[in-house]
């Protein structure tokens, strides 16, 4: 559950038919007004705001919404007692209150219009109504079980107003701008070009920083109230660990590019070798074609052995002949 809490109004006419007459709006709970007819509501609500004439913003209106996940478990009861548990919890009491549901959104939701000038004629305050209203939605979540965001991401920020567009528009800025900085001045730097003031709260007496804060406008939070990883301890640690790793990046690529270079090298050095020992080869090869006799020798075979032995008994028999006929 998230509540919305805009700028106390001066016209209950407006508020209530905005409220009352809105496509498909069911009025779910009254106290201390009729609804019978929407003038007698209004008429009602102006009648006590003359308990106390000087009080000219008097009218109060506070916007309950959950997340469509809880849809099927929020019944009008529900979200009725929901509705009145949080009304205690902001101390909005002993009053006129008209709750209606819309059904224009695909989240229920609902309104509540109150009057700021109780049945005592006395004025509720609204000082720091917005921080209260976040812790009572919180534990009212948590209490009844309803779905909780797991981030601010999945927040849907064209629904938002006043207050909390405001603070919504400092966490996306300041999570983007704290990725791009080097140190904190620097990221005051950048935040002052965007229209958003960064101040230090300092401990008593002393130079220490103890916190920061975040201003836009007329709206000023603490880190830590926009959001916990914006408090200036989280903050600080979180960019100086994000420059060690940009460091750490950078020299494992200057380590790799000269692991590139290295085997470049010895890979232009394997190939040198490789086409020396080509060359040689091919050398080799040449010399020993110079080296070869221009008549091929002959290799006597058994044939050439046979026919010599032949030739030579032919020679020794006409010798025979020769030494018969001398005789």
């Amino acid at each position: 559950m998230m509540g919305k809490i805009p700028k106390p109004g001066k016209s209950f006419g407006g508020c209530i038919q905005y409220n009352v007459l809105k496509k498909d709006a069911q009025i779910l709970y009254a106290e201390g007004v009729r609804i019978d007819q929407i003038s007698h509501t209004i008429t009602d609500f102006n009648m006590q705001r003359k308990l106390n004439p000087d009080l000219g913003n008097a009218v109060g209106h506070i916007a309950l919404s959950w997340s469509p996940n809880d849809a099927d478990k929020l019944n009008n009861d529900l979200m009725i007692n929901m509705a009145n548990e949080y009304l205690y919890k902001m101390k909005i009491q002993d009053t006129q209150v008209l709750i209606v549901r819309h059904n224009d959104k695909d989240h229920p939701h609902l309104h509540i219009v109150y009057n700021r000038v109780n049945n005592q004629g006395q004025t509720i305050s609204d000082k720091f109504q917005w921080k209260l209203n976040i812790k009572v939605a919180k534990a009212l979540t948590l209490k009844h079980g309803m779905y909780i965001s797991k981030d601010k991401e999945q927040v849907n920020r064209q629904q938002l107003k006043g207050m909390d567009k405001v603070k919504y528009e400092l966490y996306d800025t300041i999570k983007a701008v704290s990725q791009k900085v080097t140190h904190m001045d620097e990221l005051q730097q950048q935040l002052q070009k965007q229209g958003i003031g960064m101040l230090y709260k300092y401990k008593s007496g002393s130079r220490e920083i103890q916190g920061i804060s975040f201003s836009k406008g007329e709206y000023k939070f603490k880190g830590s109230e926009i959001d916990r990883s914006l408090s200036y301890g989280k903050l600080s640690h979180n960019i100086e660990q994000q420059v060690a790793q940009q460091k750490e990046q950078k020299l494992r690529q200057q380590q790799f590019v000269g692991q590139l270079r290295k085997a470049a090298s010895s890979h232009r050095q394997g190939e040198s070798i490789s086409k020396n020992i080509t060359v040689q080869r091919d050398n080799n090869s040449i010399l020993s074609r110079l080296l070869e006799p221009q008549f091929p020798l002959q290799v006597p075979t058994d044939d050439d052995a046979y026919r010599r032995k032949r030739r030579k008994k032919g020679r020794g028999l006409d010798h025979d002949q020769d030494y018969h006929i001398s005789r």
